[in-house]
Parts: C-alpha cells; sequence; structure tokens
C-alpha cells in the first residue's frame, strides 16, 4: 500500500518556476539534487527578491520566496518540549508541497517534515500519531520528544520498527515490531488532526541514493496511510 501512494503521487503533474535574477540561486540546486523539476523566469533587476511558483495539476498551490523555501533543507533544530511551535514560513512550505514526490531526499529533510507533523499533533493535543521508524533503534534519539508528546497531550502514539532494540516504556506510547515485512523500507509518519482538519502524513521508500517521499495534508490520502500502519 505504501509503493501505492508513492506512485500516484508520481503521476500527478507539478509545475514549478524559480524566479531570480540572472545568476541561479541555491534552491535550484536543492531541487536539482532532490528529482523535482523546475523551470526558471528572470526578474528585472528592479525585481523583488527571488521566489517560487507553484502549480499542481494545472491549478495554482501558492508562491513562497526562495529563501524561506531553502530551510526546508536546513531547518532549525526543534522539538517537541524544546519550541513555541514550527515557523508559520515553514508551515506554508509544508502545505505548498503538499502530495510532491521527492527523489534523493537526505535524513535532514524528512526529520524537518518529520518535525511538522509531531508539532501539528502537539499542538492539536488529540488524536492517533502514527509512526515507523523502520528499526526500534532509529528511535532511539527520539525517546525524549515522543515522552512530551505523551505526557504533554492526550494522543495515543504508536511507534513501529524492527525489533533490534527495546525501548522504554512510556505511558501514552504503543510499540509495535514489525518483523520482516515491507515496512522496514520506509519512514512514516501520521497524524489524524484529532478532527481531520489538521490531518498530515509522510511517506518515504528508503532507496540506495536516499530516499523517494512526499508527505501530504490530504485526508483521504493520511487514512490509507494510518490504515496501513495499523495493518503492520
Amino acid at each position: 500500500m505504501l509503493d501505492s501512494l508513492l506512485t500516484r503521487a508520481r503521476n500527478r503533474e507539478h509545475a514549478i518556476v524559480v524566479y531570480r535574477g540572472d545568476e541561479p540561486i541555491e534552491v535550484e540546486s536543492l531541487f536539482a539534487a532532490h528529482g523535482v523539476e523546475y523551470a526558471v523566469r528572470e526578474l528585472p533587476p528592479t525585481g523583488p527578491d527571488p521566489f517560487v511558483h507553484i502549480e499542481t495539476d494545472g491549478e495554482f498551490a501558492g508562491v513562497i520566496g526562495a529563501a524561506e523555501l531553502e530551510g526546508l533543507f536546513a531547518p532549525p533544530i526543534v522539538r517537541p518540549g524544546e519550541r513555541d511551535e514550527v515557523s508559520p514560513g515553514y508551515r506554508a512550505i509544508f502545505e505548498l508541497f503538499d502530495d510532491t514526490l521527492f527523489t534523493s531526499m537526505r535524513r535532514g529533510a524528512l526529520r524537518a517534515v518529520s518535525r511538522e507533523i509531531e508539532d501539528r499533533a502537539y499542538r492539536v493535543g488529540t488524536g492517533t500519531l502514527r509512526a515507523s521508524f523502520q528499526r526500534f533503534s532509529a528511535f532511539r534519539p527520539q525517546v525524549d520528544a515522543y515522552r512530551h508528546l505523551a505526557a504533554d497531550t492526550d494522543l495515543a502514539v504508536h511507534v513501529y520498527g524492527a525489533d533490534d532494540w527495546e525501548p522504554p516504556t512510556i505511558p501514552g506510547v504503543t510499540y509495535h515490531a514489525t518483523g520482516d515485512g515491507d515496512l522496514d523500507r520506509f519512514w512514516a509518519l501520521a497524524f489524524d488532526g484529532g478532527d481531520e482538519a489538521q490531518a498530515c502524513g509522510l511517506v518515504a521508500r528508503e532507496e540506495s541514493d536516499g530516499y523517494t517521499g512526499l508527505w501530504t495534508d490530504d485526508v483521504a490520502v493520511v487514512e490509507e496511510l494510518l490504515a496501513a500502519l495499523a495493518a503492520a
């Protein structure tokens, strides 16, 4: 099921245009490194700062400054219990690139998206959060953050992974050993939004050169992701 979510995202049409001066800018190399196709339009010398225009399936999705967009690939390191909230600019990036397939993604970018999902769950404070870390040992650095999530909210938190390490007991967190199934190839999180208004999810498949993945605010897709994790 997780593979099918990525396949469907690959079939969506995204038009991304970078508006900048006559010299390439950093966001172009970031797009190229993550397998995202884009076009370039030159701004006049007296024009605005560089920005990115995005359309999805022929419809306008939004515009965001190039400097803000670079934050996706080098986000501030903040976790539940350590911050007030993720920045509004970063939240806009999450929404603009909803259901956009990225290839060759690095773990840093996936951590950034994961933190936005965890932050939404933390702010809403109710509902269900399911997270697959591929292996329980990969969850080790996240123990304190998830302890905060469980202690400070009424969330039902479920953590999935191959049983290569025994995680500590955390009230409100349920562990699920995934055995030798396909889930160990995927980094995945899904939050049901409490009342669906804040539903969001991430799924990324590990490849030889990084991860191929997407994040989404689509309630139906999030429900599919939640069901796939629950059935693991």
